[in-house]
């Protein structure tokens, strides 16, 4: 403990930290993969602690555990095993507190036979609505530092960010031109608008981001775990100052990368995990509460028809993540702390791109019903590349594309008890983008089912169905690039209005550059009314 705070303080000291760094606001099952063997740890070179032989902190970042108020993950990576990796845990005002082991994962690239290795420190007891300052350290290399700000207990202020589909801005592969020279070129859909987003994100320094899948595009690229190690080089600059915390999306699919092809994600990826989950499955859905905001994480593959990853795995939990997902969706509307439920996920339900993606029937099928039973009042999705929002809906037509029905058309203050507003946010980085493609009038096309794989490309093709989009409320044809902020307001009174601003921003510049697009209000009563919990005590009574 007394060399940790002294590493601690010196390495503070030495790098000036507080003159630089962006402070925010001034169990071992946690792993999400295999852990590394003892085999493994065994094949240490007896040089470890030479920090000219040993791996240094990659890819620091954050993710909250199931309550932002206490509970934080320190995570990063190396591509061999380290010794004594840990996490330090400090005070704003550089004071040390105590030093938490880091749990090791581990999973094998199956393209390359490389093997990757990740470490988690779950710091638990946090205090709420505090600053903290933090160090990831093992043997040999130097301490990375970085910040946080845990959540509120309760009810408060808090503001999140969200976008899907970024890619890297690094070029990766080398390719023969026209002319028959050589270039580097990006196999991974990245742009350098990739780049541009993570300083963005920290103009807004929102408590966290949600990150809506399609992360980095590795299952395109032809060194995956390069691809990998850039998206976290570009991504950690913001996301070892906030939790970024993710839905998988269907290019998280890599081919013989676990039974699913999730293993590279499940490993850098430290997440609450949730009865239920085997070991294929394990940290691909998930829920955590933030303030009065519940956020609930889903893995779209596992429902959507479209043939979009490496491998075809729907239907790959067996109804378990729908069965999650009521149980989460009713604990949520029950508790009296909980006003706001948010999903993030991949695919969409909505899109009004004419030749892209599109919508998929697989979750009006089994996921858009328990929306509206439960009142969802938010969705962020990626897939489609573009920005596009939903009136509220509630319901679906009778038709062969569950149409979905708008339950209001007021664009500027959003009452989400009468439906749920789905938002496309899919500018964050990718070179393929859709804002171009929308159809006037708004028309979707919406995958129905897919047909027999194709014997060259062995991928099932999507066999689509037109509808009209009377849902459609708002899009951005002009610009390809930015991202969703959302300001939460609880209000002050019990039972009163509670409220989120939320602001749609362009991403304009490498210096992350922001113009607002616009900016409209969601509301809803509190959950917390007076007469609603002397109802819940009545019936209490009369159980007993």
């Amino acid at each position: 403990m007394t060399d940790d705070k002294e590493i601690f303080r010196s390495g503070l000291s030495r790098r000036g930290f507080f003159g630089t760094a962006a402070v925010a606001g001034v169990t071992a099952a946690w792993a999400s993969a295999t852990p590394a063997s003892a085999d493994d740890r065994a094949k240490l070179p007896s040089s470890a602690g030479d920090p000219l032989t040993t791996p240094v902190v990659n890819g620091l970042h954050l993710q909250f555990g199931a309550d932002a108020s206490s509970e934080v993950v320190v995570s990063w990576h190396a591509l061999q095993p380290v010794k004594n990796a840990r996490a330090m845990l400090g005070e704003a005002d550089g004071s040390y507190g105590r030093t938490e082991e880091a749990v090791e994962t581990s999973y094998v690239d199956a393209k390359s036979g490389q093997k990757v290795y990740a470490y988690h420190a779950k710091l638990t007891g946090l205090a709420p609505s505090h600053d903290y300052v933090y160090a990831a350290i093992h043997e040999g290399a130097q301490a990375e530092f970085g910040s946080f700000r845990t959540g509120p207990h309760g009810r408060g202020k808090i503001t999140f960010t969200s976008f899907g589909d970024q890619g890297t801005p690094t070029l990766g592969k080398k390719a023969t031109s026209a002319n028959g020279g050589q270039q580097w070129v990006n196999d991974n859909l990245g742009s350098p608008a990739a780049g541009d987003m993570p300083a963005g994100v920290e103009r807004v320094q929102p408590l966290f981001h949600l990150f809506n899948g399609d992360l980095c595009y590795a299952n395109l690229s032809e060194n995956r775990v390069r691809t990998w190690t850039d998206f976290w080089d570009n991504n950690s600059r913001s996301a070892r100052h906030r939790p970024w915390m993710p839905a998988a999306g269907n290019h998280e699919n890599e081919l013989g990368n676990g039974p699913i092809g999730y293993a590279a994600y499940q490993t850098y990826f430290s997440v609450p995990l949730q009865p239920g989950q085997t070991d294929t499955t394990r940290g691909l859905w998930y829920s955590f509460t933030a303030g009065s905001v519940r956020i609930i994480s889903l893995a779209n593959d596992d429902v959507c028809y479209q043939d979009g990853g490496n491998s075809y795995v729907r239907g790959y939990s067996q109804g378990a993540q729908k069965a999650w997902l009521e149980k989460e969706l009713s604990a949520a509307r029950s508790d009296q702390n909980i006003d706001w439920v948010v999903v993030c996920m991949h695919q969409v339900v909505i899109s009004t791109a004419g030749s892209f993606n599109g919508a998929d029937l697989g979750i009006r099928q089994e996921w858009v019903p328990l929306f509206d039973k439960y009142g969802v009042d938010l969705v962020v999705c990626g897939h489609e590349h573009h920005y596009e929002r939903s009136h509220p809906i509630r319901g679906q037509q009778k038709n062969a594309t569950l149409t979905p029905i708008p339950a209001d058309t007021r664009k500027d203050v959003i009452d989400t008890t009468k439906g749920t507003v789905h938002m496309v946010l899919g500018g964050g980085g990718t070179s393929v983008t859709s804002n171009q493609l929308f159809t006037n009038p708004p028309a979707c096309r919406v995958i129905t089912a897919v047909g027999e794989p194709d014997p060259t490309t062995h991928k099932r093709p999507p066999v689509y169905a037109q509808e009209d989009a009377p849902w459609s409320a708002q899009r951005d044809a002009a610009n390809s690039y930015g991202f969703a902020s959302f300001s939460v307001d609880p209000g002050t009174e019990p039972g009163g209005t509670t409220k989120i601003e939320v602001t749609y921003y362009n991403v304009t510049g490498p210096q992350g550059q922001l113009a607002s697009f616009e900016t409209f209000t969601l509301q809803r009563p509190r959950t917390d009314s007076p007469q609603k919990a002397g109802a819940q005590d009545k019936n209490k009574g009369d159980a007993g």
